[in-house]
């Protein structure tokens, strides 16, 4: 329900351009992918979320509903972001526009899950809603002795998993698919394999032994 302060930002910066020596320009990004710690981060809640069930001797599971199991998502590379945010700064073609901004694929959670589990050498069972912010609520003390374990860096849970984000993205029961013909149409044509983005992600986690 309004107000929403995304629009509200985005009506400021056209006002205040109007008759001005510069430009603005909006882009819209969707599940936002990053190797950033204490935001929400969608690849390393899953990576912690896998740990986690792989410690307590459980198969990995989707933990959302059927319908989400199975509809069509997209996301956003940080890198890709950057890109894009330079192209947008430097080109005449991205002036006074708003533009959509995935990584220019669209898939299945029912094919990544499976994926995700042979990552971290884990048997894969069918999904089951699984509340996260409910569950993961009393885990800090496991997570402690995860960290001990394995040699991991002495981080909270809390700024790992914003598991809220997971009960949301795990449960829209609807596809999201934003067009990106028309930011490539203005010229930015990169475009990044979601998959691969993941497995590469979660091995940056636990390069930087943040995940074992």
């Amino acid at each position: 329900m309004p107000p929403n302060f995304y629009f509200d930002q985005e009506d400021f910066l056209i006002a205040r351009s109007a008759g001005k020596n510069w430009s603005w320009t909006a882009l819209r990004a969707e599940a936002f992918c990053s190797e950033i710690l204490g935001i929400p981060n969608l690849p390393l809640l899953i990576a912690v979320y896998a740990v986690i069930s792989k410690e307590l001797g459980l198969p990995l599971r989707f933990p959302g509903t059927q319908a989400a199991y199975n509809a069509l998502v997209q996301v956003t590379d940080a890198d890709l972001l950057a890109e894009a945010m330079t192209w947008a700064a430097t080109s005449s073609e991205a002036a006074d526009e708003a533009f959509n901004l995935t990584n220019g694929d669209a898939f299945r959670w029912a094919t990544l899950w499976p994926q995700f589990a042979k990552f971290f050498n884990m048997e894969y069972a069918s999904p089951q809603a699984i509340p996260l912010a409910e569950f993961m609520a009393d885990k800090q003390p496991l997570w402690e002795k995860i960290a001990q374990k394995y040699g991991l860096q002495a981080y909270s849970l809390k700024d790992l998993a914003i598991w809220p984000l997971g009960d949301f993205l795990f449960n829209c029961d609807w596809d999201v698919l934003l067009s990106a013909t028309k930011v490539q149409q203005a010229g930015f044509h990169r475009v990044v394999d979601s998959e691969e983005m993941f497995k590469s992600l979660f091995q940056t986690f636990r390069d930087r032994k943040i995940i074992p």
